[in-house]
């Protein structure tokens, strides 16, 4: 009897409206997190395949420009509805591939949706003005034009909607598209070019190539047809990302990291603050560049707080990705879980308490809540990216305040309060490019200015402020 492996079904690069692989070219495996085993083979991309990639983007461009906006917005539009007609496939991807509890699968879609929508509807904001002229007669206006050829480079943790996200603003607005996803999820990503053909984009204005961004991504970056690159991701990458696009003069759109702090005022209503916690804390094991990593609680709740958030962490459902109710799942893979174990073996090792979790079950860990953690941790300011959050003891608002912009990073923040002056001043105050008052750190609506500041980025996604980021201005005049 012979022994045969299973038959992998192979992802190939989409570019020119089909499936595209070179001859003899490499391949990488694609693996669930939640048991480590091989769902594909991989095509591997190399410069040269970005090059081709690119070139089709710019060619398409040179007439996609030109598209009328009803039709942008038609594509888009069916784009979305081909995204539902086809959720069952993409939310068991989202399930398999990275790893995603199907109530945030579910959650994933329908923000792309939503994305995608908006979109549309930004198609026929694309507007330009008229200037009154100091010389008589003289017509003066001015346009806006898309730039080229966008590169979008976006991570693993919510895959569907970064994906949309870097691809629906740039089509919108007239531009053409290369994305670089994760190496973590090429099989949806391949997914996206298939939607995008069904929905009438014309061939060439979408294009997918895999393979690491360690050994392409500068490729993709520096490419002279590249005009802009919109980038998720960690810090360091991104700093790199930001030097290459400065040195050739290209747009560029960082979104990175997050430490990312809730404040818990004394007044504030626990029946709101706890759960809300425990969402930000523990939404897809902490994987969410938006989770909250910090809480700082005022000391007359402090026992409380703790005691309540304590007791909902460890309730929390895990593992089985098919039941609605769970909210963590695996960690992405071996390199991410060996950081969060060093992570809370240091802080443990220097006198952090334990106030519950820490228990792995094969590549899930349980929810764990760290006490008692002092700026000596390496917990302290970096980012765990894991199902991991720290509570701080703080006397007053001031020093809950200090403590939450006691970080370099900056990307979204909450406090809970029942008092609206307070809560304008954390909204003033709070070192972060978004703020949310009674609710969690997670928040994400396809039309507002979704971004940090410090260490967490640079510029904003949105469907109202990209269509600044993603066109130039021409000033234009009609003498008499």
């Amino acid at each position: 009897m012979n022994n045969h492996e299973p038959t992998l079904p192979d992802v190939q690069h989409w570019i020119n409206g089909a499936e595209f692989r070179e001859a003899g070219s490499e391949t990488f495996e694609s693996r669930n997190p939640l048991n480590d085993q091989c769902l594909a083979r991989i095509a591997k991309g190399t410069p040269a395949t970005i090059d081709q990639a690119v070139e089709v983007a710019h060619e398409a461009f040179l007439s996609f420009r030109h598209t009328p906006v009803q039709e942008k917005e038609k594509w888009l539009l069916k784009a979305a509805d081909c995204l539902n007609q086809n959720s069952d496939r993409l939310v068991q991807l989202l399930i398999d591939e990275i790893g995603s509890p199907l109530s945030k699968a579910r959650k994933e879609l329908a923000v792309a949706t939503g994305i995608l929508r908006a979109s549309a509807g930004a198609a026929r904001r694309v507007h330009g003005k008229t200037y009154p002229s100091e010389t008589p007669g003289r017509f003066s206006y001015s346009m806006r034009q898309p730039l080229g050829v966008v590169a979008g480079m976006t991570p693993f943790n919510v895959p569907l909607i970064k994906a949309i996200k870097a691809s629906a603003m740039p089509l919108a607005t007239g531009n053409a598209v290369v994305l670089l996803p994760s190496e973590e999820t090429a099989i949806l990503s391949a997914e996206i070019g298939q939607i995008y053909q069904k929905a009438g984009l014309p061939d060439g204005a979408f294009n997918v190539v895999h393979g690491s961004g360690y050994e392409i991504g500068d490729s993709l970056t520096t490419h002279p047809l590249v005009k802009a690159v919109c980038f998720t991701g960690s810090h360091r990458v991104g700093k790199h990302v930001q030097k290459l696009c400065g040195e050739q003069g290209k747009r560029v759109l960082l979104e990175l990291g997050g430490k990312n702090p809730v404040v818990i005022l004394k007044d504030a209503d626990l029946k709101k603050a706890i759960p809300g916690c425990v969402l930000g804390a523990f939404l897809f094991q902490g994987q969410i560049c938006m989770s909250s990593s910090r809480i700082y609680v005022e000391t007359e709740i402090a026992e409380s707080f703790t005691e309540g958030f304590a007791a909902a962490a460890g309730r929390i459902q895990c593992g089985d990705l098919q039941d609605p109710k769970t909210m963590v799942g695996p960690i992405i893979n071996e390199r991410q879980r060996t950081r969060i174990k060093n992570h809370i073996e240091d802080a443990l090792s220097k006198g952090a308490r334990l106030l519950t979790g820490n228990e792995w079950n094969g590549n899930v860990l349980s929810p764990t809540v760290l006490a008692d953690v002092t700026p000596d941790m390496q917990i302290h300011y970096e980012e765990t990216f894991g199902p991991v959050t720290t509570i701080y003891t703080v006397p007053d608002s001031e020093a809950a305040l200090q403590g939450a912009n006691d970080s370099a990073f900056g990307l979204s923040g909450a406090v809970y309060t029942n008092q609206l002056d307070q809560a304008m001043e954390f909204a003033n105050r709070m070192r972060a490019g978004m703020v949310h008052i009674n609710g969690s750190t997670i928040q994400d609506e396809p039309h507002v200015p979704f971004g940090g500041v410090g260490q967490s980025g640079f510029g904003r996604e949105g469907a109202d402020v990209a269509i600044d980021e993603l066109t130039e201005w021409k000033w234009v005049t009609i003498q008499p």
